[in-house]
């Protein structure tokens, strides 16, 4: 008899263990399912949802209308187009190929693309996986020859702008630059050594064996599968997007919440003989400098609340996706939606924090060199303080700084409104007193630049530009003609009306208005971003360079 009741004890504990685990977990799922209520609204696009948590699907639904015209539901079956998450398939094609042994992630790319320029720099097939090369990106490089918003864009495309190519935006492995350039050509690369179209390889190599039944690669705008959702941007109400992403390799890959949900769940638990190649997509490597990067082949390997999280996100048209797994915890977040303002990136958050408990001893640090100002400083003469003024320009960032002396401090400025000290710790070098962060600011009179520098960041390099402050516009007029560029065989002119307005035209884009920055830099909306004027020694202007956030200094010359 005390043997049973003491069983009977037992059971009756660990049903109320349970009773309050399952009513924990019920206010957990509650809370993940009312974060997107917004969706699931009449004539209203949405998505769909799935977490997993230790290899068993803990959350699985959808919202909204996959199709607004025909009143049609997402479900969890909906494929939807997940943009760059693609770029980590196509890493893992890669992988493949170098655990057979056709090729090694530093070859030299030009070895399987033998019709590539050669840059005086040898790219290797790491290079691309880890967006380290210095190509330039297509969206750029396409809309400065001509591709408005909304054309098509294809693989061919690319080929045939690179193959003209004759820079780079940097030297292999100097920076990290994101570029869906270089995964359109790691899919080729694919193709050439398989001698099969990249989505049958794709196919019969990675989404079959994985048991992704559903995940495919387009490579056609004129391909008709059924279950695919639309995407609609968000504006004032909502417009359905017209297709032009008719590449493949850096995106394009559609999938369902359940297809990917297995592939991240490999991360933590890989299927048979998988999990080599799925550790190689962890794979980081230093830039020449030393930095760090948290960019593998096609994945972000980054830190949340204390935890290691593996996440790609992906963008085009209306679409919005997000992959997310932390593998130590074996928890999976998936979230892909069709509209453009559906904001996944808070809503990924915000799951993650109501099933992680954050770590009290792993705040995220802000960047600083300093927590606090330092108890002395130097003491500098206005004279020497008035060597450093002048504006500095960034060939990277493509922005400029005004360093200038007011009221006997040397004074640092991003922008009209953002002025910040600068307090002298040394002959050439000064701490910024900026509220947030404490950057230390090196002027080097050698090569002419400020160096600003913070903790666990890269330095920002900029270079002397020009003494005055205020923008000189004497000699525009010499400006006005035709710039044609070999490299993207497009021309645009410059004109300048009787109010000494300064406009950039091309066939296809119509008439830009230029702003002038500064003597020699000007901007203009998409797709000419910054142009800078490069004269002779006589002042005599050559040409111009044009960027455009991801492409840099593409060379127009003077022609007329």
């Amino acid at each position: 008899m005390k043997i049973r009741m003491h069983f009977l004890s037992l059971f009756i504990v660990l049903i109320h263990v349970f009773t309050s685990y399952g009513q924990t977990s019920q206010k957990q799922l509650q809370k993940i399912d009312s974060l997107f209520t917004s969706w699931n609204v009449p004539k209203h696009p949405g998505g769909a949802v799935l977490v997993s948590k230790d290899g068993k699907t803990i959350f699985s639904k959808s919202y909204g209308l996959a199709n607004i015209e025909y009143n049609i539901p997402n479900t969890n079956n909906t494929l939807f187009n997940i943009g760059s998450i693609s770029k980590q398939f196509t890493a893992m094609g890669i992988v493949l190929l170098e655990e057979q042994n056709k090729l090694s992630f530093d070859d030299n790319i030009r070895t399987y693309i033998p019709e590539l320029p050669n840059f005086g720099e040898t790219i290797t097939i790491r290079h691309l996986l880890q967006h380290t090369s210095g190509l330039r990106d297509l969206h750029g490089l396409l809309g400065l020859a001509g591709w408005r918003s909304g054309d098509l864009e294809t693989n061919d495309d690319v080929y045939r702008i690179i193959k003209n190519q004759k820079e780079l935006n940097f030297k292999p492995n100097e920076e990290f630059l994101y570029s869906n350039t270089g995964y359109i050509l790691l899919a080729k690369i694919i193709e050439n050594i398989s001698q099969l179209k990249f989505d049958q390889w794709m196919k019969q190599n990675v989404f079959k064996p994985l048991g992704m039944k559903h995940t495919y690669v387009a490579t056609s705008l004129n391909e008709i599968v059924p279950n695919n959702a639309t995407s609609y941007y968000l504006r004032e109400d909502f417009e359905r997007v017209l297709e032009y992403w008719g590449y493949y390799g850096s995106g394009n890959t559609h999938s369902t919440i359940e297809d990917l949900n297995i592939w991240l769940q490999n991360f933590s638990t890989p299927q048979n003989n998988w999990e080599t190649a799925f550790k190689k997509l962890l794979f980081t490597t230093p830039l020449n400098n030393g930095f760090e990067t948290n960019y593998g082949f096609g994945v972000r390997i980054e830190d949340y609340s204390g935890r290691k999280v593996i996440q790609h996100g992906g963008s085009v048209g209306g679409f919005r996706a997000l992959v997310r797994t932390f593998p130590e915890e074996q928890l999976n977040i998936v979230i892909l939606s069709n509209y453009s303002r559906s904001n996944i990136g808070s809503k990924a958050n915000k799951i993650s924090d109501v099933l992680l408990n954050k770590k009290n001893d792993s705040l995220t640090k802000t960047a600083t060199t300093s927590a606090q100002l330092p108890a002395k400083f130097i003491k500098l003469s206005k004279q020497r303080l008035e060597e450093f003024e002048g504006v500095y320009w960034s060939d990277s960032e493509k922005s400029g700084r005004k360093v200038y002396l007011k009221n006997d401090t040397l004074q640092y400025s991003s922008s009209a409104g953002n002025e910040w000290p600068l307090l002298p710790i040394g002959e050439h070098t000064f701490i910024m007193n900026h509220p947030s962060i404490k950057p230390i600011v090196k002027f080097d009179g050698i090569t002419h630049q400020m160096i600003i520098t913070t903790d666990s960041n890269l330095p920002g390099i900029f270079s002397f530009l020009q003494s005055n402050l205020d923008i000189k516009t004497n000699g525009n007029n010499m400006l006005v003609g035709k710039y044609y560029s070999p490299e993207l065989k497009t021309m645009y002119s410059i004109s300048i009306d009787d109010k000494s307005n300064i406009y950039l035209e091309h066939a296809r884009h119509g008439i830009i208005k230029l702003e002038q920055l500064y003597n020699t830099i000007f901007s203009g909306n998409w797709p000419v971003g910054t142009v800078e004027i490069k004269r002779n020694e006589k002042g005599k202007v050559m040409g111009l360079r044009m960027s455009n956030g991801r492409t840099r200094n593409v060379w127009f010359e003077k022609a007329i």
